[in-house]
């Protein structure tokens, strides 16, 4: 029949995983952790976080096992503990979409899709194709630092803040196919609306860095 007692002591060592992932916070900042290492100070700037409020809760994903630290100097740096954790995330992110309609009402709006328009995407094998055969650029729109991290092949890198100063950067004969964190990053869709305003012909990549990594497409890091 099995002991009751560890049986609950089994499912509480479980839930302490559930118990982490269980604030939105904790969530975007496992969504930039995606995309590479990063120190407590970044990662509180990128969420919009105090100091103190971003260290609380890397401390309770750290205690769950889902990120893991490096030091240097008096610098802390914080990754994500392994792959799977970003898959968990992925996994996560999509069972509430599926579930929740709450879900995509907040995705539109916070996209600027809840109109009914969106940007024009292609997938992965589309953008293979078209990379390989010379007819796009691929646009990276994400911060530096996380281009640095890991980026699509071949991808040029334009923070989305730069973009408006830094359009003459892309080659004008070409089409542009910009990408940035995932599925649920609005960077990608602010690009292909302003490069559009700007009269070129752009799409985005219709998922983004976490999903192409765990398609397992190639990476490459800055050198």
């Amino acid at each position: 029949m099995g002991d009751a007692t560890r049986k609950s002591e089994l499912f509480e060592q479980l839930a302490r995983v559930g118990k982490a992932l269980g604030n939105g916070k904790r969530l975007e900042l496992l969504d930039l952790l995606a995309q590479g290492t990063r120190s407590v100070a970044d990662l509180a700037g990128a969420a919009g976080l105090g100091l103190t409020t971003a260290s609380a809760h890397l401390q309770t994903l750290r205690q769950a096992g889902l990120v893991a630290t490096s030091r240097e100097g008096t610098t802390i740096f914080y990754r994500l503990a392994d792959g799977d954790v970003a898959a968990l995330y992925a996994q996560l992110r999509d069972v509430a979409a599926a579930h929740l309609p709450d879900v995509d009402a907040a995705r539109a709006r916070y996209l600027g899709t809840h109109d009914g328009e969106d940007v024009e995407q292609i997938g992965r094998e589309e953008l293979l194709r078209r990379a390989q055969a010379g007819e796009v650029v691929v646009l990276d729109v994400r911060p530096a630092p996380e281009f640095a991290a890991g980026h699509i092949p071949g991808a040029v890198s334009i923070p989305i803040d730069e973009l408006p100063a830094r359009l003459s950067d892309l080659p004008p004969e070409l089409d542009v196919v910009a990408y940035c964190r995932g599925a649920y990053c609005v960077f990608a869709h602010e690009a292909v609306r302003l490069l559009a305003a700007e009269g070129r012909r752009a799409v985005r990549l219709a998922e983004g860095m976490l999903e192409w990594q765990l398609a397992g497409e190639p990476v490459v890091a800055a050198s």
